[in-house]
This record gives C-alpha cells, sequence and structure tokens, in this order.
C-alpha cells in the first residue's frame, strides 16, 4: 500500500494534538523511478524521475517552510533497517522542525505550498511522516 497523503483520519488526529509548541516530523520517502504527473499537468509527459519531481517540490517548498520558521533540523542517508520491514527503503530520511503546529498547519494551506505539493506527490511511490514532540537529548534513552 501507498502512502502519499494523509487519510482524513490521520489528519484529523493531527489537528487534534496541541499546536501551541514545537514539533518535529520525520520524513521517511521513497520515490518513484518515473515522475507521475496528472495527465493534464504540463509536466505529465516531461519524463521527469521521481528525483527531479522531488526536487522541484522542495525548491518551491523551502521559501514556504523558511517563512513560516521551520527548518531542515537533520538529513541522513538511508543505509539499511536493522529491525523493521525488509523490504522498506527509503531515498530521503529528515527530520523537519516547525515552531508549532500551527505553523506546520499553515504550510500545508499555502498557495504556494499547495501549488508545490504536485511535485511531491508526482514523486513519491510511498513515505511516513511521523510527529513528534521535541525532548531534551542526553546520555541514556527513556
Amino acid at each position: 500500500m501507498s502512502h502519499i497523503d494523509p487519510t482524513r483520519a490521520q489528519f484529523d488526529a493531527f489537528k487534534s494534538l496541541p499546536r501551541d509548541h514545537p514539533i518535529e516530523m520525520l520524513n521517511l520517502v521513497r520515490l518513484r523511478d518515473t515522475a507521475d504527473y496528472p495527465g493534464d499537468h504540463a509536466l505529465a509527459d516531461a519524463g521527469l524521475t521521481g528525483a527531479q519531481a522531488y526536487a522541484r517540490y522542495g525548491a518551491e517548498s523551502a521559501p514556504v517552510l523558511a517563512r513560516l520558521g521551520g527548518s531542515i533540523l537533520w538529513r541522513g542517508g538511508f543505509q539499511t533497517t536493522l529491525i523493521g520491514p525488509d523490504d522498506e527503503s527509503w531515498d530521503h530520511v529528515f527530520i523537519a522542525r516547525y515552531p508549532s503546529a500551527h505553523a506546520f498547519l499553515a504550510m500545508v494551506t499555502d498557495p504556494a505550498y499547495r501549488a508545490a505539493v504536485m511535485h511531491r506527490q508526482a514523486a513519491v511511490l510511498t513515505s511516513r511522516l511521523i510527529r513528534c514532540e521535541p525532548r531534551g537529548s542526553g546520555e541514556v534513552f527513556g
């Protein structure tokens, strides 16, 4: 099963959580070999790879993220899964930080972001977007 956009129930659960504190979103993204734009989109026949379409998404959405006070906190290159499904691999692994859930919601409803997200939808084969509450770091788990 492919996961590209949240279901209504997932989005409602996200919105039901407190909105006035910073959040961090763990992003795990696997790209399509070839971007899959809707037939009426200007890039439908351009033959872009998923990586090229995702790069367009990044370039167009980054100014919105920055304007709302968000940033990419951490990014890494996937190597292997030690615990978890063997069939999951990721092209992009990163953590985005937002000053609040309000900022995240403002981003996903921003007209410039809504135009950019078409590239993400065309690029992504499947993904995981996991909301986390930031906590202090330390030397122990828990």
